[in-house]
């Protein structure tokens, strides 16, 4: 295995060659030619303090979102009020569902009218309603706090993350890479995270379903963010091309 200097060594000499031809079709292109050019056949590098590095490569500016991590938010039982509140029916069953996605800047629209929208309230992440009935029936609104939201960032990225970002042109097997910045990374930034969740470059997928009991069943609400903006979760980065 490579030693982890000589893996940025290669990073340099890769970005001296500048834009290279995808290596496969598709999302998934920009990873599987950066492996091919650094020579790794796993997803997983020793980093310099030999610990396990993942190597992740983003298209900058790239408008698909990528899923940090998924969490049910607080307390126990505001599924079902989220639910009771704000879920439509399902089609071609009897069953209730909620699927939207939320940001810290407006008010989405649900059922045809004002729906959800987060906000970041001293140390938690809360879903605001466009009235109290949340409150009144939970106590609260639903809610994420810090150590839960580092608890699940840090089990995404246990380890350091070193994370490469490419212009790129072209589509489909004519895109082209260049591989042109990277940073070694690691460490939850609360701080970072609730100013991308406020930039709007950071969303709350909600999709919450529900059983043949009229149980709600939780079915991955997930943080998204944009590729390009990760590096911006972690506490601590260091560029090293």
């Amino acid at each position: 295995m490579q030693t982890y200097s000589e893996l940025v060594k290669r990073l340099e000499q890769t970005k001296e060659m500048g834009f290279i031809k995808t290596h496969r079709i598709g999302h998934t292109g920009i990873g599987k030619t950066l492996e091919d050019l650094l020579g790794i056949d796993e997803n997983n590098i020793s980093g310099p303090d030999a610990e396990m590095t993942e190597l992740k490569a983003a298209r900058r500016g790239s408008k698909s979102m990528l899923t940090l991590f998924t969490k049910s938010p607080l307390p126990y039982g505001c599924n079902s009020i989220l639910l009771d509140e704000y879920g439509y029916p399902k089609p071609n069953t009897n069953k209730k569902h909620l699927h939207t996605t939320i940001n810290a800047i407006s008010f989405n629209t649900l059922k045809g009218g004002k729906g959800l929208k987060a906000a970041v309230c001293d140390d938690k992440i809360e879903i605001l309603g466009p009235n109290d009935n949340m409150v009144k029936k939970l106590g609260c609104n639903p809610y994420w706090d810090k150590e839960t939201l580092q608890k699940q960032f840090e089990k995404k990225y246990p380890g350091a993350l070193l994370y490469v970002k490419a212009d790129s042109k072209g589509s489909e097997k004519n895109e082209e890479f260049h591989f042109n910045e990277a940073w070694l990374m690691h460490g939850f930034s609360f701080s970072n995270f609730t100013k991308l969740l406020k930039e709007g470059n950071l969303l709350i997928d909600i999709r919450i379903g529900q059983y043949s009991d009229g149980r709600p069943h939780d079915h991955g609400t997930g943080f998204r963010i944009r590729p390009d903006k990760l590096d911006r979760c972690f506490s601590k980065r260091t560029q090293v091309v």
